[in-house]
């Protein structure tokens, strides 16, 4: 197949941590095309959308790793599979670019995951959707609600709809120390809905990435565990990263959820769960392929690429 990767810059990738270059790695070692793009590269010109795609070729050396060829202006109609892999924050940028993805999904492309359901699928708000599987939640801007909704539970996280990373994160206990001055600050004394949880315990052991590829639960998930003070276990902020079997609560919440969420567009999903509770529902460019297989010796981007080879004939019907 000739694929096509909208990516952030490959000069920034780690590549021993990245599951788009494990996406590509294995995707070139069965002999497909690999090409990239970003954002910036796309239009919609002469009443067709294009964009200025490179050729990829992967060398093996881990610290000169690629070559990248000119880029060409090409229809996204030329391409077997166009796979979005770019990273938040998923501001208008990023939904301008799922706009013009959508644009070129009706004229024949192929857009793994589908545009809309990137915009459709809030990573944190989507779990809404699935209310049987999460803690007791509330989403609003309105501070007496969060008060009331502190209140009842006594132990409570708050987090920005839009962050990634654990970034904007905040813990507030029974005490309510600086209740008043964390929801002015995530709400914008009012003006930005935020998502408000009960704390679960479990979460010192491990936030769960469980993955769903093409309707299927991985059989691994990724525990990323925090460390010292911290309350929030992503790697991003210092959380140790610990592959273990999924649990058959986590295997519930995936199986009942995978099936659904492929239907509804998503080939690959990241779903968070701590505990026995879902989190979110990451649909940007869900990761963890190169810990789980680091781990355990499950090929996670294997597991994708027979996905991928499978839906993409079909994928627009």
């Amino acid at each position: 197949m000739k694929l096509a990767f909208v990516t952030d810059p490959l000069d920034g990738f780690k590549i021993y941590k990245d599951s788009t270059y494990a996406m590509m790695a294995e995707a070139s070692r069965r002999g497909h095309e690999v090409h990239v793009f970003q954002h910036k590269d796309m239009a919609f010109e002469g009443g067709r959308v294009i964009a200025n795609v490179s050729r990829v070729t992967l060398t093996g050396d881990e610290s000169d790793w690629f070559r990248q060829d000119a880029p060409v202006a090409q229809m996204l109609t030329q391409f077997d599979a166009v796979l979005e892999r770019t990273d938040p924050p998923f501001n208008m940028e990023y939904i301008y670019a799922t706009y013009l993805l959508e644009l070129a999904e009706k004229q024949g492309a192929r857009v793994f995951n589908k545009p809309e359901a990137i915009r459709s699928f809030n990573e944190k708000l989507a779990i809404a959707q699935f209310p049987q599987f999460i803690a007791p939640t509330l989403v609003t801007s309105d501070a007496t609600r969060i008060k009331a909704f502190h209140a009842e539970h006594r132990d409570i996280i708050l987090k920005p709809l839009d962050g990634m990373g654990g970034i904007g994160i905040f813990r507030v206990k029974e005490d309510a120390m600086n209740l008043g001055s964390i929801i002015e600050t995530l709400t914008s004394n009012g003006h930005a809905t935020i998502m408000v949880q009960r704390y679960i315990p479990e979460i010192t052991a491990g936030d769960k990435r469980i993955l769903l590829i093409g309707g299927q639960v991985v059989p691994y998930c990724l525990a990323r565990i925090p460390q010292g003070t911290e309350i929030r276990g992503n790697l991003a902020v210092g959380g140790r990263g610990e592959a273990r079997e999924i649990s058959a609560r986590d295997r519930e919440i995936g199986e009942s959820l995978a099936p659904t969420l492929l239907q509804r567009g998503l080939l690959l999903v990241g779903l968070d769960a701590i505990g026995d509770y879902m989190t979110e529902l990451n649909v940007t460019s869900p990761t963890c392929f190169q810990e789980i297989r680091q781990q355990t010796g499950f090929d996670v981007a294997a597991m994708f690429v027979d996905a991928l080879e499978k839906h993409a004939d079909k994928w627009n019907d």
